[in-house]
């Protein structure tokens, strides 16, 4: 794991190319404590942080082909390294290395951009070809590490695993774009290919970047999820879901470091952890973090599974200072980010760096195998009127006061299917649907009906069922669960690996009926009869739990003065916000009239991220802390 940084084209930067980069890797150190690594080129600078995990010893980056013509950062791990370096020796390469890394510099000599096909993986990578004077950017299928690109206005452009890097640059405008706020404000996050900053866009999953001077950037799609639907038996379906689920454990388990795994005791993390048990040697090590307050508490379900399997497990019961926690959970993201479930994944990442330096989490069995609970609310509950009564109710339904009992139903019957289920994960933005943006940036932000539909449209023609997963996977995913788990588990050093998703495995799940994962309103219905009788039924019986926390409570104490901070007028979100609206959101809150947590949340979050970056505090590197120590000491004093 690593984090990577670099430019090419940028003419003004040649005579501190090499200060300059240095600045954008220092920046993002964190990511990569072990090892750095430069190049400076007359046309391209590319350079690395590095968390060595496989060839600790040979896999220094950049690496170079034989005649040192072609050069490589990489982001990540690809797990058919060894496969692919058989090949490449039978095809005449001499490897002087063991690395996953160096199959990526020769199979790009054999393929050109066309590598990416060969890798399996996930990765973010940067490759400089010399003599075409060539820069080829790309990003893992599913998106699981990052990579950012700043087209410069001189031509070139700049590259980096996190933003933070770009802010090192003497002539990058962190300006801040008013159309990302909305988004993040509806999603709590930043859809790709926008970034908090004008002019920064992300490299979107499954996509590959050049740059020429003649050409100047050209990117292009080379893998998407949609998948046309297969026809296959149940009984084989569940076989080849436990063949794929083993393969790609045992591929990911790939490691010359300690490795270990997050245990929640829900059906995903079970699963991987059973894989695990059965084809490792040793106990496999697993953690698990709870909070005091029963609802919030998933240890010991973690327990039961760990004790079931023969684990080595580690839980810590926390009853953490969120008040100093959401401090350093807001300076791990290098732009806003308002998934309150990031505070237990940052805690749960700091207690496995203790043992290990390498984790495998169970993210993606949701979005793959069908198991949110709001597939089942938007397929049900609500009739599908015609289009032309739908303006109508919405109508009737917007004359009705905020409060109306009704009035969420009417909207609700108003929006199309693709609306509704737009409405079950985003938050309002305008003053009409309860929103706190000022008019005239809601106004450009689409309605809730229209959120999501290119996306939509790029799930194909299948099942509307299968729809909704394939638009979790290249948005929700990407955009939240993944950038969480990278940046939480990037700011203690630790590579966290996700098995479910890779991506031999969710082309299985996308191709599947959507009967063998939704049936009878129960989701992941094939992945329960996969990993039956491999882990305790109760896992496969107890209702959905999703990683949260204490937050009615926090902001009732330990948060309640920040609260009092957001409502400041000095606050820079009311460039983008209401104050009046800010402010009748928060008494009806504090009032208990509504729950408006999440809203609150997540300016809250904003609030701080554009304190912290006026402070400069986002332009630096993540500061280890051992938070879990700091908590022990005051837990025992």
């Amino acid at each position: 794991m690593c984090g990577i940084a670099g430019f090419a084209g940028i003419q003004r930067y040649t005579p501190d190319a090499g200060a300059l980069l240095r600045r954008m890797c220092d920046a993002i150190r964190h990511r990569g404590p072990d090892d750095a690594g430069y190049f400076v080129g007359s046309a391209a600078c590319i350079g690395m942080r590095r968390l060595s995990i496989i060839d600790v010893a040979g896999g220094h980056q950049p690496m170079a082909n034989e005649d040192e013509t072609v050069r490589v950062v990489f982001n990540g791990e690809i797990y058919n390294f060894r496969d692919l370096r058989q090949r490449l020796r039978v095809a005449g390469h001499r490897l002087a290395t063991s690395s996953d890394t160096e199959t990526i510099v020769h199979f790009y000599e054999e393929r050109g951009e066309d590598v990416v096909h060969e890798l399996r993986g996930m990765f973010a990578f940067a490759i400089w070809d010399e003599k075409r004077e060539r820069l080829l950017l790309a990003r893992d299928r599913l998106g699981i590490k990052p990579l950012y690109v700043w087209p410069h206005p001189s031509g070139g452009l700049a590259f980096a695993s996190e933003l933070r890097s770009f802010l090192t640059l003497p002539d990058f405008a962190a300006t801040i774009d008013p159309d990302a706020v909305a988004a993040y404000t509806a999603f709590g996050y930043i859809p790709h290919p926008a970034s908090i900053f004008r002019g920064v866009r992300k490299l979107a999953p499954g996509h590959r970047l050049t740059w020429t001077r003649e050409a100047g950037i050209v990117e292009s799609e080379y893998w998407s999820p949609a998948r046309p639907e297969r026809a296959i038996e149940e009984r084989e379906a569940v076989a080849e879901l436990r063949r794929l689920i083993d393969e790609s454990v045992r591929i990911h388990l790939e490691s010359d470091v300690p490795l270990g795994a997050f245990l929640s005791g829900g059906i995903d993390s079970s699963a991987v952890v059973a894989s695990m048990r059965r084809q490792m040697d040793s106990r496999p090590l697993t953690f698990s973090i709870g909070f005091r307050e029963a609802a919030f508490d998933e240890s010991p379900y973690a327990a039961e599974v760990a004790n079931a399997l023969d684990t080595n497990h580690t839980a810590l019961i926390v009853d953490p200072d969120a008040d100093s926690l959401v401090d350093d959970v807001v300076h791990a993201f290098d732009e806003p980010m308002g998934d309150s479930s990031a505070l237990p994944t940052y805690l749960v990442s700091c207690l496995a760096r203790r043992d290990v330096t390498v984790v495998l989490s169970g993210d993606g069995g949701d979005e793959g195998f069908g198991g949110y609970t709001r597939y089942i609310e938007t397929l049900s509950g609500v009739p599908q009127l015609p289009s032309l009564l739908r303006g109508s109710v919405r109508a009737l339904a917007s004359a009705l006061p905020l409060v109306a009992p009704g009035r969420n139903w009417l909207l609700n019957l108003a929006r199309s299917q693709r609306g509704r289920y737009a409405s079950t994960v985003t938050a309002p933005v305008r003053a009409s649907e309860g929103g706190v943006m000022r008019d005239e940036i809601a106004e450009r932000h689409p309605t809730i009906d229209h959120i999501l539909e290119d996306v939509f449209n790029k799930a194909g023609a299948r099942d509307f069922t299968t729809q909704l997963m394939v638009v979790d996977l290249l948005s929700y995913l990407p955009g939240d669960i993944l950038t969480k788990v990278d940046r939480m588990s990037m700011a203690p050093s630790l590579e966290a690996r996700v098995p479910l998703l890779d991506h031999v495995v969710i082309e299985f799940a996308v191709s599947l009926p959507s009967s063998l994962k939704m049936r009878d309103g129960v989701g992941k219905w094939l992945l329960r009869k996969a990993i039956e009788g491999t882990v305790p039924d109760t896992v496969l019986t107890r209702p959905k739990q999703g990683f949260g926390v204490p937050l009615g409570r926090w902001f009732r104490r330990e948060l309640s003065h920040r609260i009092d901070q957001l409502l400041s007028p000095s606050s820079a979100i009311y460039e983008f916000y209401d104050p009046a609206r800010v402010r009748g959101i928060v008494s009806e809150h504090r009032a208990h009239r509504r729950d408006h947590s999440g809203t609150i949340w997540r300016l809250m979050l904003l609030d701080l991220w554009l304190r912290a970056l006026g402070r400069g505090t986002i332009a630096r590197a993540v500061e280890p802390r051992d938070f879990l120590a700091e908590y022990l000491d005051r837990a025992t004093s």
